[in-house]
C-alpha cells in the first residue's frame, strides 16, 4: 500500500484544454489527410490548371461575341466553385454542416463540371485558328488554353469517378445489410 501514491498520477484536464491543442484557428483545423488524398490532389490540380485556362483566355485578344466568352465563363465558374469546396474540405467545415449530403453534392458538381469543361474544351479547341498572322502570341495562348482545358476536363472526369465511388460507399444496400 505504501507504493500506491507514487505509481498513480492524479492529473486532470478540462475537455477544452485537451481539444484546444488540435485547433488552429479556434473552431476549424486543417485536414492534412485531405491534402494527401486523391480527391484533394485532384482538386488542387483543378485549381491550378483552371487558373491557367482562364488566365490564358483572359490575356488573349478575342472579339466580345466570340466563343471564348463561354470558355471564360466555364473556367472562372468551375475555378471559383472548386476553390470554395477545397477550402471547405481542407478546413473540415463540411463536418459543421451534416445536413448537406456531401458525397452526392460532390458527385453532381464533378459530373456537371466535367460536362461544362467538355463543352469549353471543344469550343476553345475549335476556335483556335492558325490564320491569326497578326497576333501569333494569341494563337499560342489559345492553343495552350485548349491543352490545359483538356487536362482540367480529364481531372474533373477522374474526380467524378472518385466522387461516384465515395457516394456508392456511403449508401446502404438492402441485400447486404445485416439485421
Amino acid at each position: 500500500m505504501s507504493e500506491f501514491p507514487s505509481k498513480v498520477s492524479t492529473q486532470t484536464s478540462t475537455p477544452e484544454a485537451s481539444t484546444s491543442s488540435h485547433r488552429v484557428m479556434g473552431f476549424v483545423s486543417p485536414d492534412v489527410g485531405f491534402l494527401k488524398s486523391i480527391p484533394g490532389i485532384l482538386m488542387l490540380v483543378q485549381i491550378c490548371l483552371g487558373l491557367l485556362v482562364w488566365a490564358l483566355i483572359a490575356d488573349a485578344h478575342y472579339h466580345p461575341f466570340a466563343a471564348y466568352g463561354w470558355v471564360m465563363f466555364v473556367a472562372v465558374f468551375c475555378w471559383l466553385v472548386t476553390l470554395i469546396l477545397y477550402v471547405i474540405f481542407l478546413l473540415q467545415l463540411h463536418h459543421k454542416m451534416p445536413f448537406i449530403p456531401w458525397p452526392l453534392l460532390m458527385l453532381v458538381y464533378h459530373v456537371a463540371a466535367t460536362v461544362l469543361y467538355i463543352t469549353g474544351f471543344i469550343t476553345c479547341a475549335a476556335s483556335v485558328k492558325s490564320t491569326s498572322w497578326y497576333l501569333p502570341a494569341d494563337y499560342n495562348k489559345k492553343a495552350a488554353a485548349s491543352f490545359f482545358a483538356c487536362l482540367v476536363m480529364i481531372s474533373y472526369g477522374a474526380s467524378s469517378f472518385f466522387s461516384f465511388t465515395a457516394w456508392r460507399g456511403t449508401g446502404s444496400n438492402a441485400a447486404t445489410a445485416q439485421a
